[in-house]
Formats: structure tokens, sequence, C-alpha cells
């Protein structure tokens, strides 16, 4: 036996190390050919086969190779591909050459609809950020990446947490979020079904989800800071977002992501892959599942006992019952910061050749969210009693805290051709996408109902959908002019699903009233355009590109649009660029036909309505509101581009963009003290005691500056340092007239008051800067970030007239170190926030400028600012961020840690 085990030993052996023999193990170094920088993820396969690697943060790479094996494919976005024959000595020094065509492709997905420019060449500001640079913020989505990469992109968690807890606003160059357009490998992404309503930035707006789109299934994001309605048709005043999806396959990868913040709430864990495979001449299939989930976080304010008993500020209550309470719950039982968030995300991506010129392209994607969130907690001198329904038996009634569920579905999908003959290129495709959102409150009840209530409502929710056919040609016709043309056809439905009935019978579930049966329905329309788009090189240096583009509408008619732009290169290190234009942005259907009025009986007064009435219902029509139209707008812009040396490059832009007719959620409208104008009349004919409604109702001015300094392999100790200095400065935003309805003008009422004019032009940071500090060394990369929050301004329901409240600018810094374990293998640590810095906000004297930063913790009635800071923080419970909102998140530090493992 022992003789047999022998043999088989040695036969074992032997065949291994014949498989040994039968394999060489390369090693080698990729930098690039004009700086000679190493250029780290660099794939590197054998020709032929699917075996390869990827070069690590210092540009190295080994990779085990069959002997049979004779050559190395070296291949990275914005680089040459390049075939390299493997030395006998197995050792390679790899230098690639930047590729303008690659970069060119860039620039023409987004810039323009034909001219190919390199970045430097661009007539049009554009921004490119890679997956790595998204990833090395430590922020666990997409959106709040951005936020701490893109200066004027701006976006914070909501300080009231409901439906809008499923989707937080965002916008570019203080323009709201459905003024950029966004992108999915250049084709349109769905607007998002819900609307904001809340008194925060985005009030009355609606933006795409791009929360809900994996980090690990991104390539690269381009951003267009310029005005794109001539190019792209609605929504894009501000700018367009292009998110480019990982196309050909290199390697999978599985990521783990954890993390907390420093008061050991708000954990996360998540789990993503990417992976994908090529097959034939050019094709390739790749996708991403992604999964994750949030814990809350909470940051309540201490309550104002006080406060509470207080009959204008709070309940009446006796103080003493109020103490009582306050004494077991010094937050009032309110819980708010961030909610709980579950997530599971699905992508993929494909293209298959077909003949030899042309290509069939698919993408889609699924997402599925749950949002928990609390509403204020009902505190037992708010609601005296929940008849039983809520306190377990022989327990103390001590109130309740309603809870809400969003639960979101969001989809995408596109299906293409593309082809090129003849120089003709081609590009056919359609697009569907959708979001719908659904909302459960528990732990409620209708109080109306007394003990009959339940204590689970569904109140309904919305859902968006769209459907785009896209046909897009062009073609160089000579060396200087180039040709593109197209079409779009866009179908749009909005739905409003209406609640169960006890959600909104009588006094409707606490904290979340239902959709009645009268503000529920669907609604449709459809628009068709065409554009023209001309590139003429006057000379090698001078260019200049005209586009011009036509919709039409089937609820408001047609609109047209035009954009010029231009680059002069002075010299290879100077160069000048700009832009003017002319767009639109047509109304949501979401503005057009959202309603949420509220009938309520009022003793002696019967039955009466308050709250959003839609833009064609009767009580819009007998207030003499318009009906909405498209905004318009210009928008100008005028940059510098300066390379002084290889290493380092500098870009400046000015932009200026006017709005006529933009599209607002105005200010509640009351009846007057006299009670006798002709607006009184109208409310108490249609038996309304205050309503909000949308309406074209300012032109605007917003212009400022972006700046971009980057300079890069800085020699410092044994590694290569690069700095990046990015910012955005806004010198004017404002609006320039009020279009008010003339009855509610008679009346000397407005739309617009000053709580609206803050959240739309001063709600976000005046300035922002991000100063990013990125050092190599062998291998570890550590990147230090700090982000220059400007001040912002608000002028919360409940201030007097000669009072503001200003957020102070702050500092956020945070650092990300990533480690290679090995070649496949990589750790990550990111502090978010290193030192704790929360907002902090002061109370403005407007006659004499005088700040005042209120001490809630030593407040007594006569303190000045007393009454104000709990009308604005609902007496303490939001006083990190008022109930209006901040300039940034209030959570303070967050650890994250992430392990990446190639395959």
């Amino acid at each position: 036996m022992k003789k047999i085990l022998l043999l088989v030993l040695v036969a074992m052996l032997g065949f291994c190390g014949q498989i040994q023999a039968q394999t060489k193990t390369l090693t080698g170094k990729v930098t690039d050919s004009k700086d000679g920088s190493a250029l780290p993820g660099v794939s590197v396969v054998v020709k032929g086969s699917k075996l390869g690697t990827a070069t690590s943060g210092t540009g190295e790479f080994t990779l085990k190779a069959p002997n049979a094996a004779t050559t190395l494919v070296f291949s990275s976005v914005g680089y040459v591909t390049k075939e390299v024959s493997i030395p006998s000595s197995g050792v390679l020094a790899v230098s690639l050459d930047p590729s303008s065509s690659q970069l060119e492709e860039v620039v023409v997905s987004t810039g323009s609809r034909n001219s190919k420019r390199t970045m430097t060449d661009t007539p049009l500001p554009i921004d490119i950020l890679s997956a790595n640079e998204l990833r090395s913020t430590g922020q666990t989505s997409f959106d709040k990446a951005l936020q701490y990469r893109v200066p004027s992109f701006n976006t914070v968690n909501t300080p009231v947490n409901d439906a809008t807890s499923l989707l937080d606003p965002y916008e570019i160059r203080n323009m709201g979020p459905s003024r950029t357009l966004i992108l999915i490998n250049g084709k349109r992404k769905n607007t998002s079904a819900l609307m904001y309503i809340q008194t925060s930035p985005g009030r009355g707006e609606s933006g795409a989800d791009i929360s809900a789109i994996p980090q690990q299934a991104i390539k690269r994001v381009e951003i267009l800071r310029d005005g794109a309605s001539a190019q792209y048709g609605s929504d894009a005043i501000a700018g367009v977002m292009n998110i480019i999806l990982k196309d050909k396959f290199d390697y999978g990868s599985a990521t783990l992501t954890t993390g907390i913040t420093h008061k050991g709430d708000g954990k996360h864990i998540g789990f993503s892959v990417n992976n994908g495979s090529n097959f034939g001449k050019g094709g390739f299939v790749n996708y991403t599942i992604d999964f994750s989930r949030t814990t809350l976080a909470n940051r309540p304010g201490k309550v104002s006992a006080e406060a509470e008993a207080d009959a204008n500020l709070g309940f009446d209550a006796p103080l003493a019952q109020v103490k009582s309470f306050l004494a077991l719950k010094p937050d009032a039982g309110n819980i708010n910061g961030q909610p709980e968030n579950t997530a599971a995300k699905f992508l993929i991506n494909s293209g298959i050749p077909v003949g030899e010129t042309a290509e069939l392209y698919f993408n889609a994607a699924y997402v599925y969210k749950r949002v928990n969130s609390f509403a204020n907690y009902r505190t037992p001198y708010w609601r005296t009693t929940d008849d039983g329904l809520l306190t377990p038996a022989g327990q103390p009634y001590l109130g309740y805290v309603p809870t809400f569920q969003g639960d979101l579905n969001d989809y995408n999908a596109t299906i293409g051709v593309k082809n090129e003959k003849n120089g003709w290129k081609t590009d056919l495709s359609f697009t569907t996408g959708g979001n719908k959102q659904l909302y459960t409150v528990s732990n409620s009840r209708n109080r109306s109902l007394g003990k009959n209530s339940p204590t689970y409502f569904k109140p309904g929710g919305y859902e968006f959908s769209h459907n785009v056919g896209n046909i897009d040609i062009s073609k160089q016709l000579n060396d200087k002019l180039s040709l593109s043309f197209g079409s779009e056809f866009r179908a749009e439905t909005f739905t409003v699903f209406v609640g169960d009935t006890s959600s909104y019978v009588g006094t409707g579930a606490d904290s979340f009233p239902g959709t009645t049966p009268n503000n529920a329905g669907s609604n449709s329309r459809f628009n068709f355009g065409g554009y023209i788009d001309l590139g003429y090189d006057i000379t090698d240096n001078f260019l200049v590109n005209g586009t011009i583009r036509s919709e039409h509408y089937s609820d408001f008619g047609s609109a047209t649009v035009y954009k010029i732009s231009s680059r002069y290169k002075v010299n290879d290190k100077i160069t000048l660029r700009g832009s003017y234009s002319t767009g639109f942005r047509a109304p949501l259907l979401h503005q057009i036909y959202q309603q949420q009025a509220q009938a309520s009986f009022v003793p002696g007064q019967g039955i009466q309505t308050k709250g959003i009435v839609n833009n064609v219902s009767p009580q819009a029509f007998a207030l003499g509101v318009p009906k909405l139209t498209p905004e318009k707008s210009t928008n100008f812009t005028l940059g510098l581009g300066l390379n002084p040396t290889k290493n380092l490059s500098v870009t400046l832009d000015y932009y200026n963009i006017k709005v006529k007719d933009r599209i607002v959620l105005g200010s509640e409208i009351a009846g007057t003290s006299a009670g006798n104008t002709a607006l009184d009349n109208i409310l108490k004919s249609n038996g309304i005691v205050a309503v909000s409604f949308f309406a074209n109702a300012l032109n605007t001015t917003t212009s400022g500056l972006d700046f971009v300094v980057s300079q890069k392999n800085i020699d410092l100790g044994m590694g290569k340092l690069g700095i990046n200095l990015a910012g955005n400065y806004t010198f004017e935003n404002k609006y320039t007239s009020i279009n008010n309805p003339k009855l509610i003008a008679d009346a000397g009422k407005s739309i617009f008051d000053r709580t609206q004019d803050a959240l739309l032009f001063s709600s976000r940071p005046k300035y922002k800067v991000i100063l990013g500090f990125d050092y190599l060394i062998k291998g570890i990369n550590i990147n230090l970030n700090n982000t220059l929050f400007g001040k912002t301004r608000f002028h919360q329901n409940g201030l007097d007239a000669n009072t503001d409240t200003e957020f102070t600018p702050a500092v956020v810094s945070d650092l990300a170190i990533s480690i290679p374990l090995s070649k496949q293998t990589t750790f990550s640590f990111n502090v978010n926030n290193v030192l704790n810095v929360m907002p902090k906000w002061d109370f403005i004297d407007l006659k004499t400028g005088t700040k005042t930063r209120f001490d809630a913790n030593n407040n007594v009635p006569t303190a000045k600012y007393w009454e104000q800071y709990n009308l604005i923080t609902f007496n303490g419970r939001y006083s990190n961020v008022t109930y209006d909102g901040s300039q940034f998140s209030q959570l303070g530090t967050i650890f994250n840690a992430s392990l990446n493992v190639k395959f």
C-alpha cells in the first residue's frame, strides 16, 4: 500500500511540475508616454485568451501566462490600446500614448452632437469623473459622492423625512433639480415620481433618481456645465449629466462595504458584484448587482418645556405635564436625521457586433428601495388620547410616533443599433423608464374615526413613466465641416394613486393623510422634436458650432431654441471658449396635475379646503391662475483654459443664466384681514381656507464662476503628489420680477414670499471650494479632500420681517486611504468629516447686520429670539438644521471601510 501511495505522490508531483512548466510569470510596469507617470488600472490581457490582470496603483503587474503566449494587450480609457511581444526575460516596461480619439468620444457624447474634440479643445466646460474618483469619497450613494467632487453640484438630506427620504433634491448651479438633464449612456433617464412640496430646497420640483444608480456599474461621469436644450430638449437649462456605464469586460470584482457614524448609529453594510464577459469580435456584457442597508441615524434636539406649554408656540398645555413628559424624553420622542434605507440594485450593459459595421446595444437597470422614517412624535399633550389603539393595556399613555414607509421601484432600459457606412453614422434607439412610489403609515390613527380607526394605512403614492425614441445621424462632410441631425419622440404618463378610505376620510391618517379619489388619476402627453447641428473648423485653432432644435408638445404647443459655441486656441497653452444659447423647460406633469387639497369640517363654516390645487382645477381657474407654459432661458458662458506645463492645467468659466416665466410652487394664499376683496369672495365661494398652486411666477438671473486647477506628478519623498483645486462662486442668484395673477395682486397678496425666495435663491452655498491632495507611494493611495461650504440663508416661516437665519461657512475634511493587499485585493478606509464639523447658524438682524448665535441650552422666556428659535425648530426638535435644512449633512464624522477583490 505504501508503495502505491508513493507512486501516486510521485505521479502527482510530476503532473504539477508539468503544469508549472507550461506557464511562465510575467511582470512589468506601465507608464504614460508623455510624462512618465505610473498608470494604475490598466487592463493587461494575454492576446487570444481571457487571462489577464490590471496594474496596481504604481502601474505594476504580475501575470501567469501559458508558455505558448507571445503577446500581451494593454488598454485603458484615454489611451491607445497597445500590443506588446513577450520578451524572453518575462519583464516588460510599457508606455501608453494618450488617445485623442477616446477622449473625443467622451466629449461628443455630452458636449456636442457631432464635433469630436479633446478636453483641451472643447468649446464647452465639461467635468469628467472616473469611477475611482467617486469611490474615493467614501460616500455610500452616487449623489452624495458628487456633492464632494463637483463644486457646482449640491444636495443634502432633508430634515423632515417622509416621502422626501426616498430621494434628496440636488441641483447644479443653484437652478433646482428639474433643470439638469440626466442621461445614461447618452439616453434620457426618467424623472422621479416624487415632487418636493415641503419647505426645503427643491420645493415644487422633481429630478431623476441618481442615487438609485450603483456606483460599481459606473465607468465615468461627464457633466456639461452649460445650457443644452438645443442638443437635448427640455430640462437641460443648467446642464447635462451623462453617466457612462462599464462596457468591455476587463475583470470581475466583489466589494464589501461597511460604515458607522461617530455616535454609533447609521450603520451601513453593502455588498456588490461587477462581472461580465467578452465574446466574438468586440462583443461584451457587463453587469452589476448591489445590495445595501443603512440603519437610522437620529439627530433630534433638546425640546423646550416652556415653548411646548406656550399657547402660541406649542400646545397650551400645563407646564408641569410637559416637564414630566420631557423628563422621560428630552427630545419629545422625536426621530429625525437619516432614515433607515434598504436597497437592491441590478444593472446590465451589453454590445453585440452585427456584421462588419453595426452594433446592437442595450442596457437595463432595476432598483428597489425601501425607506423607513418617522413623523413628529405625538406627545400626550398634543394628542391627548389614542383611543386605546396604540398603547398596550395596563400601560400609561405616553403618546405615539407614526411611522412612514416608502417603497420605490425605479427602472430604465435602452435598446438600439449603431451603424457606420460610407462615413455616415446612425444611431436608432428606444428607451423606457419609470419610477413608482407607494407609501405606508403605521402606528397612527384617523382621529375622526375614533375607536373604529385602523392603525395601519395605505395613503397612496405616485408613478411617472416615459417611452422615448431617438434617431441620430452624423457625418464628417470634409476636413472642416461636420453635420448632425436627428429627432426624438417622447410619451410621458404621471399617475396619482388613491389611498385606502380610512387614510383620507375626515381628518385622514394622522401625520400623512391619504390621497382622495378626487385628487387621484392618470395624465399623459407626448412631444416630438428634431435638431440639426453644424460644426465648422475655420482654422486648425478656431472652430464654431451651431445647433437649432424645434419641439412640439401635445399639451402646450411648440418651442424652438438654438445654440452657438466656439473655441479659439491662442497657442498650445492658452484656449478661449464661449457659448450663447436659448433654452426651454416644459412644465412637469407633476406640476400641472398634482393636487393635494385636504377637505376638513370647520364648526359653523362647513367643509373647507386647504392645500395644493392643480393648475387645471376649477379653483385655479376661479383665482385667475393661467395654465402653465414652458420656461424660457438664455445661457451665456465665457471660458479660459490654461496649460502652462504638461502637469498643470487651469480652467475658468463664467456663466450667466436668465430664466423667463420660471415655474414655482407658490406660497399659501389666504383671505385678507378685511375679508371684502374679490379674492375673499372666491375663496369663500369655493370653501377654501388657504391654497397653494404652481404658476409661471418669476423671471430670474443666475451668474457665477467655475474654476478648476490641477497639478500632478509632484515629487514628494518616495511618492507622487497631485493637487486639485475646484470651486464655484455665485455672483448673482435672484428674481427680477414676480408675475402675480391679477386677482391676487389686487388683494395685496403675492404667490412668492420671502420663505420661497430663500429656498430658491440662497438655500444653497453662495460658494463652494474643494481642495484635494492625492498622494501615491508604493501602491498606497492617500487622499485628503477639504470642502468649503459657503454661507446659506433662510427665512423660515415664523421669522419676523427683520430677521433671517444664516448658516456660517464651514470646512468639511475627508480622508481616504487605499491599500493594495495583493494584486487582486484592495482595502480602503474613509473618514468623512474627520473633524466632526456640524452646521452652525445665526440669527441676522437685517437692519444692523448683527449676528446672534442662540443658545438653546440656556434660554429663558425673555431671551432675544427665543420665540423665533422655537418657531423655526419646532421648539428645539430641529435645532441643528431648522425646519428648512442646511448646507451640508448633520451626521458628523462617518467611518467607512471597503474590501475589493478582483477575480
